[in-house]
């Protein structure tokens, strides 16, 4: 195997065609950096940053900071400037980024789909209630995402994770950012294998290494044993998915090359089976491929996606088997998809006796002292832990019996219910226009108040629609809350209103992942005005009621429906009578 280490020069492999047009691989001699990220990441290791942080930066306050560490390297240790109140939408993409910084953070914090005891779970909402104005969010990275964090407090808030066994360390940046995990794995009954151990070490033997410091671009891992598939490995570069081999039995397939924002596609099936004890192997070398073979001329292209689009899943198993692992990897056929992913929402029974309950946060909204209340309630009923999921939610681990509903009812006093509405339990939203650089448009209120007023107008959903309806809100086109694999996934813009721009969204109707994976279909020029989303979802909602086929799915009835009923336009189509009837 050939040696992988940051400082050493890259592998050249000869069965792999040399690109046309330059792309910046450093595999073929391609290590001029070819735009201004690079240039950053060649001058310094932005792992090195941390020392600067710690020794200087926190000392002497944010005007010391050197602005190539301030908008670059920071983001190694999780820490982006967050956006200047007072800045519209629409200056978003006209003004230079110093001109959108505020003196303040927003600092996310990794889980890796670990098990925080209660003792973690009050050290997360402490360091909200002193440090971060009592802010926190839970990310669907399964990150708690905190604001208005000053450089001088960095220090001390890296001290009180150190001591829960939490770090920020590659939390962003070009660098293997934070893992997803299966919420409950290793007590779900139905679980296939526990791969908690794999990204336990695939975190001890890279998160911080600077062999894999410097990549193309983000790059991010899920990896779960459930048959759910609760992380949704489709939209990661590198998802590890429980399967079984007829003879070697329970393992994980490799699935590379999944992404979403303004380029969408879904990873790629290997078609293997890879043991445990060799998942962190596997993921050193997909990694490895994406850092030498990955192109890093353009920022546009700079994902993994591209590189397996280009190459094939055929070619990047061969490059991976014979130049990275240096050995074949076993063929296995992929695992069956779900219809749907589970979410682990309410009261599930664990393989140990005890029970998981898993509760919703709207929109991943929290707060430092909402968290240690969690805390106290954890202690108070005895429950083992809780993790974070990849739909902004909670999952409390190891209750017993009989504390289930004295559980429940404190949980419900506190505003975390295990028994949410179908509108709350399926809706998600980014950071929005609030905190974040990029957004043009409000999306954690606006989210919000869009449930609920869903939940005022249809009480009855979820017995109309057990499964409910998913509602992604994304601030700008990144696709940080993966709006194109929702049921109505709502992409932030500016939108002309009545001769003025508007907050407004670009809609996406009927994506999913699992069985029937796909991207929401968008409609030719349609916009809706945030003023007018709570109307718009509404007539929607109703006209898929109405229009319906005995049980058919949101997704499948978008497939086959008529565009004017897609565009809100029901009560203009349909007889009040069904409508009536549909909400009946």
């Amino acid at each position: 195997m050939a040696d992988l280490r940051f400082d050493s020069p890259a592998p050249r492999f000869t069965d792999v065609p040399r690109p046309r047009r330059a792309e910046g691989q450093w595999a073929f001699g391609y290590r001029e950096p070819l735009n201004k990220n690079e240039e950053s990441k060649k001058n310094d290791d932005p792992l090195n940053v941390r020392d600067r942080i710690l020794h200087i930066y926190s000392k002497r306050g944010f005007d010391s900071i050197d602005p190539a560490d301030l908008r670059g390297r920071f983001r190694w240790m999780g820490l982006y400037t967050q956006r200047r109140p007072g800045i519209d939408g629409g200056r978003t993409g006209a003004l230079e980024e110093e001109e959108l910084d505020d003196r303040y953070f927003m600092l996310r914090v990794r889980t890796d789909g670990k098990l925080l005891s209660p003792d973690a779970v009050r050290a997360l909402g402490q360091i909200g209630v002193d440090f971060a104005r009592d802010t926190a969010d839970v990310t669907d990275r399964q990150n708690i995402q905190y604001h208005w964090i000053e450089v001088e407090n960095v220090p001390a808030i890296w001290e009180r994770l150190d001591a829960v066994g939490l770090h920020s360390t590659e939390a962003c940046g070009d660098s293997p950012r934070p893992f997803l995990g299966s919420p409950v794995a290793g007590v779900a009954a139905d679980e296939i294998i526990d791969g908690s151990a794999a990204l336990a070490e695939i975190e001890r033997r890279f998160i911080g290494d600077k062999a894999f410091s410097n990549l193309p671009r983000k790059f991010k891992t899920a990896l779960t044993g459930h048959p759910s598939h609760d992380v949704s490995p489709e939209t990661n570069d590198v998802s590890f998915v429980g399967t079984v081999h007829p003879e070697h039995g329970p393992g994980f397939d490799l699935w590379v090359g999944g992404g979403l924002a303004t380029n969408p596609m879904l990873a790629q099936k290997m078609g293997v089976w890879i043991p445990l004890d060799e998942v962190a192997d596997a993921w050193s070398g997909v990694a490895s491929i994406f850092r030498d073979y990955g192109y890093r001329r353009l920022r546009s292209r700079a994902r993994l996606k591209f590189l397996v689009a280009d190459w094939g899943i055929e070619k990047f198993r061969e490059v991976l088997e014979n130049e990275y692992l240096g050995r074949p990897l076993v063929s296995n056929p992929s695992p069956p998809s779900p219809v749907g992913h589970r979410d682990h929402i309410g009261v599930h029974p664990q393989k140990d006796g005890r029970f998981y309950v898993g509760i919703a946060p709207t929109v991943g909204r929290v707060s430092g002292s909402l968290l240690v209340r969690l805390a106290d309630l954890l202690d108070q009923h005895g429950v083992t832990g809780a993790r974070l999921t990849p739909y902004q939610k909670i999952v409390l681990i190891g209750v017993d019996g009989d504390a289930v509903e004295p559980l429940l009812a404190d949980l419900d006093e506190i505003g975390l219910s295990a028994r949410p509405s179908g509108w709350r339990r399926n809706a998600m939203a980014c950071t929005g226009i609030e905190f974040c650089k990029l957004a043009i448009v409000d999306t954690k209120q606006r989210a919000a108040d869009l449930v609920a007023e869903l939940e005022r107008r249809f009480p009855d959903l979820d017995a109309l629609v057990p499964g409910g309806i998913t509602i992604n809100v994304n601030g700008c086109p990144n696709a940080c809350a993966r709006t194109q694999v929702a049921d109505i996934g709502l992409k932030g813009q500016l939108v002309t209103h009545e001769g003025r721009q508007v907050e407004g969204f670009q809609v996406h109707l009927g994506g999913a992942t699992g069985l029937n994976a796909n991207f929401g279909r968008k409609l030719r020029a349609h916009k809706v005005t945030s003023a007018a989303l709570d109307d718009y979802v509404t007539d929607v909602v109703t006209a898929y009621l109405a229009d319906r086929k005995d049980d058919e799915s949101f997704a499948d009835w978008v497939a086959r429906a008529d565009e004017e009923l897609l565009r809100g336009e029901a009560r203009e189509r349909l007889d009040q009578r069904q409508l009536e009837g549909a909400l009946a």
